[in-house]
């Protein structure tokens, strides 16, 4: 690689990774303050908090990747136009192709990026989310609930304790009505949170446990001096975790567990999300060849490139709004599958055709403007000449 390939390429570097971080980082805060109620409504610490937040990031750097390598070469190929080195460059004689390469290398490495967070990271990462949330959300007596108030969950739970002796909950009130129906009220002077073979138990101690069962007036009330309450029931609806497409490793999509009930019900998911993930990195590829199809010749007016700016923005907003689509169709239509990857195949190879012949287009045109120039000179009267 010259020189010029390597300054062309270092100006591009830095405003992709300066893009990537500045979005990231607006996207990631929009995502902090989603995730508030962690701190707020959950008692959660301020680690718990950000590791959170940013087990979220490989998703979002997934889709930011793209934009960024886009927003970069259109910033590069604007700044050596405005400093007229493209200019310079197209006066010297320097070919479109190696004006090309530094892009194009760029764009492989974001694509590099791109496969391996959409095929290994991100699936760990939302795995790991998920397992931390059930995790947070199983161990609620810790995490969430407070001295004093009754705390309802999602699932039909209500808590309350009067305070707290050490590690111990004094005045516990328990109610699960998580069964349309059905209530169970524990009762009991006293508890605490214990954890065997890797299961959160509440032990509690003198208390009762009063049940009513559908179509029954009385409650049948069962006094104890020891009970111990899962508290796993109350993180999953008494189920283990079932990990949706998004949060299953590849290999798992590739190979899936064809008796699995959860995938015979969610078979068409399992595909989308598959083909998405294997799509996903020819995204970048077709963004900077969009940007340099657009700005990758010589201007001389602000004016054209502003256009040449506006139209690429639309071509790159237009293929992502028809990728996500055919992701979409996925799940309705197997043959969507075509799409997913004829999106950003079709947009790369449109853009290098445009590339290649967009020189010989122009050369052509402006032969034909000065054939018919010459054409309209001959046909014109003499005295009009002289005037």
């Amino acid at each position: 690689m010259g020189l010029i390939e390597r300054y062309i390429l270092r100006n591009a570097a830095i405003a992709f990774v300066a893009c990537l971080v500045a979005l990231t980082l607006i996207i990631w805060i929009t995502e902090i303050l989603k995730q508030m109620d962690l701190l707020t409504g959950k008692g959660q610490t301020i680690l718990m908090f950000f590791t959170v937040t940013l087990l979220s990031l490989p998703a979002l750097v997934t889709v930011i990747a793209p934009v960024a390598v886009f927003v970069a070469t259109l910033y590069a190929l604007n700044k050596l136009n405005g400093d007229s080195e493209l200019i310079v460059m197209s006066a010297a004689g320097v070919p479109p192709g190696r004006l090309l390469r530094p892009f194009l290398l760029l764009g492989i490495c974001v694509v590099g990026l791109v496969f391996w967070m959409t095929v290994w990271l991100m699936p760990d990462s939302f795995a790991g989310l998920r397992d931390l949330l059930t995790k947070i959300r199983t161990d609620f007596v810790a995490n969430i609930v407070k001295e004093g108030q009754f705390t309802t969950l999602d699932q039909g739970i209500t808590f309350h304790y009067r305070e707290r002796s050490g590690q111990a909950l004094l005045g516990i009130f328990l109610q699960d009505r998580r069964e349309p129906g059905k209530t169970v009220i524990y009762l009991a002077e006293r508890g605490q949170t214990s954890e065997i073979d890797g299961q959160s138990y509440l032990v509690l101690e003198k208390g009762s446990v009063q049940r009513q069962t559908p179509n029954s007036r009385d409650s049948s009330i069962v006094a104890f001096e020891r009970y111990a309450v899962d508290l796993s029931a109350f993180g999953q609806d008494g189920s283990s975790v079932v990990y949706k497409p998004r949060e299953r490793s590849t290999s798992a999509l590739l190979f899936p567990d064809t008796n699995e009930p959860y995938y015979r019900l969610q078979e068409s998911r399992f595909r989308a999300e598959l083909h998405d993930r294997l799509s996903a990195p020819l995204y970048p590829l077709a963004f900077m060849l969009i940007a340099f199809a657009a700005l990758g010749d010589a201007r001389t007016t602000r004016q054209g490139r502003g256009a040449a700016i506006a139209v690429a923005i639309a071509i790159m907003g237009l293929t992502r709004i028809l990728g996500f689509a055919a992701s979409g169709a996925v799940v309705r239509n197997p043959a969507a599958i075509y799409a997913v990857y004829g999106v950003p195949l079709v947009t790369i190879f449109a853009s290098l055709l445009f590339i290649i012949a967009g020189p010989r287009t122009k050369a052509l045109g402006a032969r034909l403007n000065r054939t018919l120039a010459r054409l309209a000179l001959a046909l014109t009267p003499q005295r009009l000449r002289g005037a």
